[in-house]
């Protein structure tokens, strides 16, 4: 029988815009054609057929930056100054943290970005408790979900955060090498070095992790400039701004993945653009956190690759690329005054296509040679209508219950409500034993 499977619906978001009874064809988890559905129907008549009657297929929407573990700590310390919040859920909870409960927390993640339509998360993953079995619980739990993930092993050797958490810069590298050079070769799974921070990796630190990035030929991330206090650390530290203390250590280049970004000056802006880095923006974690809001029409004229991603489901705390396209939009909008400066195009793009340009993957938009990540709107679901309008309604009016199906490497993995793969229901005992167990912390 044909590995082939061929897709037909109502619309296909290609070639930018929603084309008309179009259709796809998918073999061995790429796409292999799209186009219109008389025309790919007859190059392939044994496939097996999928009629998706009624609706939308889209690109499977990019989460640039995530904490799965966070997610186990959803609503506490809610409407909390950010140290506060840090101490509070964070540090309070990281000695709780075992395997179990890392598993645990990625499979609550995954499952609801998944019902959500994300079909590529980048996790950025801190916890490692002195070795790789948590990095490898999390990675067990997107196969087990069935999301494609980019492993960002954390490198963290500032004293005052939780044991947990720190490794020398020999233990970091080693560790994150051993694990990237694993999975090398696997289409779900990419390790990519991820120094913390500034203020939370030493300058070796630092260093070391684009040393790494490097020699395994993938970007790395950082957390850069999300509070004022983050600043006003390296310039009391270093006699620099974020930006150009980076750039002073020689890493400030194509492969870094900026985080946050808020705090920036006008020649910090213009030196990322310069250099070819790429942003990773969180608009509803910045919102939570009263962190500020970064420059994206300023960056994006820079020349910076800007994406979206969730950040952890303790300081969003909704983990929808969808949710952060609008937020986005708004949230730029309102502090311009300028209801052009970002539009809906930009924004889905954001999430899906240039998600995929900073992460190094062939995903982000459905064309051929492209990975099968997908998923099926429901065109007749209310938050979508009228259907005229259809992009513009995906990205400032759709609600998660209008996403009907998702598709990740050709695996179906949702449909109308449910998780083909782990139940929500294994997911939801998982944690409700776990706070059973941990009682009143």
């Amino acid at each position: 029988m044909s590995r082939r499977k061929r897709y037909t619906a109502d619309y296909v978001y290609a070639n930018g815009a929603f084309q008309k009874d179009y259709a796809l064809v998918e073999e061995n988890g790429v796409i292999v054609d799209v186009g219109p559905a008389d025309r790919v129907s007859a190059a392939f008549p044994d496939a097996e057929r999928l009629d998706w009657e009624g609706k939308a297929i889209v690109p499977g929407t990019v989460n640039a930056h995530n904490h799965s573990f966070q997610s186990l700590l959803r609503g506490i310390a809610a409407d909390k100054p950010f140290l506060e919040w840090r101490e509070q859920s964070l540090y309070r909870y990281t000695p709780l943290l075992d395997e179990e409960a890392i598993y645990a927390g990625a499979l609550l993640a995954f499952g609801e970005m998944i019902r959500y339509g994300v079909t590529t998360v980048s996790d950025f993953f801190y916890v490692h408790n002195g070795g790789t079995a948590y990095d490898e619980a999390v990675i067990q739990a997107a196969k087990d979900v069935g999301i494609r993930l980019v492993f960002a092993r954390t490198m963290y050797d500032w004293s005052g955060a939780p044991a947990a958490y720190r490794e020398t810069v020999a233990e970091a590298v080693e560790r994150t090498r051993s694990l990237a050079v694993k999975y090398q070769g696997d289409s779900m799974v990419a390790v990519h070095p991820a120094p913390h921070s500034p203020h939370a990796a030493s300058p070796e630190m630092i260093k070391a992790g684009h040393r790494l990035a490097m020699e395994l030929d993938t970007p790395f991330h950082i957390h850069v400039a999300e509070e004022m206090f983050e600043v006003e650390e390296t310039l009391r530290d270093y006699g620099l701004r974020p930006i150009h203390y980076l750039d002073s250590l020689g890493v400030l280049d194509e492969r870094m993945i900026a985080i946050h970004l808020v705090w920036l000056e006008d020649s910090e802006v213009g030196l990322i653009g310069r250099r070819g880095g790429s942003l990773a923006y969180c608009p509803s974690s910045n919102m939570f956190l009263a962190d500020g809001v970064t420059r994206i029409p300023d960056l994006m004229r820079a020349g910076v690759k800007v994406s979206l991603g969730t950040d952890g489901g303790c300081s969003n705390n909704r983990i929808s690329v969808f949710e952060e396209m609008r937020m986005c939009a708004l949230l730029q909008k309102v502090t311009r005054l300028d209801g052009t400066c970002l539009t809906a195009k930009d924004v889905f793009r954001m999430g899906t296509a240039s998600g995929a340009e900073v992460l190094r993957l062939p995903i982000g938009s459905i064309e051929a040679g492209k990975a099968a990540d997908f998923a099926a709107l429901d065109i007749q679901d209310l938050s979508l209508a009228p259907k005229r309008e259809l992009f513009a309604n995906m990205v400032y009016a759709m609600q998660p219950g209008a996403i009907a199906h998702v598709v990740v490497g050709g695996r179906h993995v949702f449909r109308h409500g449910c998780l083909l793969t782990v139940t929500e229901q294994e997911i939801s005992s998982r944690v409700d034993r776990l706070f059973d167990k941990w009682g009143d912390v």
